[in-house]
């Protein structure tokens, strides 16, 4: 009996939403009807979004790529060769091989697109476990110190020092302790805690496995916003497979280490990303902000000690363990260090999931990897950081990748979400749209973001309306210094961010008054 020709076809949201499902149907119809044998194995992406469905077949020069693949093409591929990964037009060579690829350094997507998502023999074969069983070797307190030592900062935005985080939650007595992952990804441009769920969920519950390790939990639990459903199954599939080979529950790989994960589902606040307001989400309350302190790791869920991290931050923690804290610490730079996972989005040609050391600048993620816009137009603004990110102009690209950088040019990486516009972007509609999107996300406990929002947007009307423009850039300046100062969360202080940046480098798009006005702005906020 002939060997069958194994054909990865990915499983993940973004390639479903272009016809996956149907593409690895097809493949199998087609090799049917040609007498060939298959094994279609469910990948997760590898990030090339612009190329989706990707279709792999495992061949002896390694894994060849067709795509993107419509289902009504498949049959012809089949024809033409594609089970023996023949020449063909959408046929892109060793995938291994792309620079997309290849460039990359993956440590959180190493798997992702690799392995089959929800295989523990998949997982294992490739490394995983690695860094629990270091772990498990260590003591809990050498635990906390070797991603204190790694210099790992917070992937969910903020950049606070994981290794403090667990430090205080370890030090904090108490019998009952919590993980928590923030997986309420709700960034515009922000897609990888979605891909890394759905692509390689075991690394994910590794992580919180070790962090749990560290601080002394025993219960964890995932937030993961509605708007992932796909996510959600996997990760619920995922957790039961591993409880089924004891990497989860009362015996964790025979160790002793009591843990176990449980799945909810948030119902789509953006605050919820914001780490108090989601632990009021998770005990059944309207999710709003908490005043600190008392901060998380010391009352958290339930007023116990409780480690919040997002995804990425806790799926770097496997690698750390595994290759140890001075291998990842030798990444980035300064302040800086291992690796983020950069989203590209918005108008640009190739689209998709980029992981490198800090320190890359933002022009050649643009346009080396991201071939510059999808329009062919020039890059006017780029948006690093979601929503509440600053707009960068076209000339101020060769920022690095990372924190430090980034603040002292009055802007923020946040989650890695990189959002592209070409030349007809109205940029004061931007600023607009910033101050629409504080007054309907604002959980509403404080009045500067509460209230400070809506009279945001009145005021930008009044400024592009050409009423007072100088008399209300001024009042715009202090609104925005009120919110920044005054708010009680990132919500509201953050808000004003991405309406500076599009005052400072596109004043003509709010008033045909430009430089005089723009020196106002800057006179009224010096």
């Amino acid at each position: 009996m002939t060997t069958p020709v194994t054909v990865y076809v990915p499983r993940d949201s973004a390639a479903l939403s272009v016809g996956a499902d149907l593409v690895a149907a097809e493949i199998e119809r087609a090799a049917a009807e040609a007498g060939r044998s298959v094994r279609v194995v469910r990948n997760g992406s590898h990030g090339m979004l612009w190329l989706e469905p990707l279709v792999e077949v495992v061949t002896e020069r390694g894994r060849i790529g067709y795509g993107p693949v419509e289902p009504e093409a498949v049959a012809d591929l089949v024809a033409a060769g594609l089970l023996d990964g023949a020449d063909h037009e959408l046929c892109q060579g060793v995938v291994a091989e792309l620079p997309w690829l290849r460039d990359q350094t993956r440590l959180c997507f190493a798997r992702v697109g690799v392995t089959d998502p929800l295989s523990p023999e998949d997982y294992v074969g490739h490394g995983g476990l690695t860094g629990l069983r270091r772990a498990l070797e260590l003591t809990p307190a050498e635990v906390v110190a070797q991603v204190t030592e790694s210099g790992l900062r917070g992937r969910g935005g903020a950049g606070f020092p994981a290794g403090i985080k667990w430090k205080t939650v370890l030090e904090t007595p108490g019998e009952l302790k919590f993980v928590c992952c923030n997986a309420d990804e709700g960034d515009s441009g922000t897609f990888a805690d979605r891909m890394l769920m759905e692509g390689d969920p075991f690394t994910l519950i590794e992580g919180m496995t070790i962090a749990a390790y560290a601080v002394g939990a025993t219960e964890g639990y995932l937030y993961i916003r509605s708007e992932y459903p796909d996510a959600v199954r996997t990760m619920r599939r995922a957790i039961a497979v591993a409880r089924e080979q004891g990497w989860l529950g009362g015996d964790v790989l025979g160790s002793g280490l009591r843990f176990d994960l449980h799945v909810r589902v948030g119902a789509g606040a953006y605050i919820c990303g914001e780490e108090t307001a989601m632990l009021e989400s998770l005990e059944g309350k309207r999710g709003m902000v908490r005043a600190k302190p008392p901060i998380p790791a010391i009352t958290g869920l339930f007023g116990k000690p409780t480690v919040v991290n997002n995804v990425l931050t806790l799926a770097s923690v496997p690698t750390i363990l595994a290759d140890g804290a001075a291998a990842y610490q030798a990444l980035g730079v300064e302040r800086s260090r291992g690796t983020q996972v950069f989203q590209l989005a918005g108008n640009v040609a190739r689209g998709g999931i980029f992981e490198t050391a800090f320190g890359m600048t933002l022009g050649e993620l643009i346009h080396t990897y991201g071939g510059g816009t999808r329009t062919g137009r020039p890059v006017r603004a780029v948006q690093v950081g979601g929503p509440l990110g600053a707009y960068l102009p076209a000339d101020g690209l060769d920022l690095p990748m990372e924190y430090e950088a980034f603040a002292s040019a009055g802007a923020m990486l946040g989650h890695g979400g990189i959002v592209v516009f070409d030349d007809t972007v109205d940029m004061a509609a931007m600023a607009r749209f910033a101050m629409e999107f504080c007054a309907e996300e604002s959980c509403g406990k404080c009045t500067p973001c509460r209230v400070g929002a809506v009279r945001g947007v009145e005021v930008i009307d009044k400024i592009t309306a050409g009423q007072d423009p100088d008399g209300n850039l001024a009042l715009l300046g202090d609104l925005c210094e009120l919110m920044t100062e005054g708010s009680l969360c990132a919500m509201g202080g953050l808000t004003p961010m991405p309406v500076r940046s599009a005052l400072l480098h596109f004043p003509d798009d709010f008033t045909a008054r430009g430089e005089k006005s723009t020196g106002r702005y800057e006179e009224a906020n010096s």
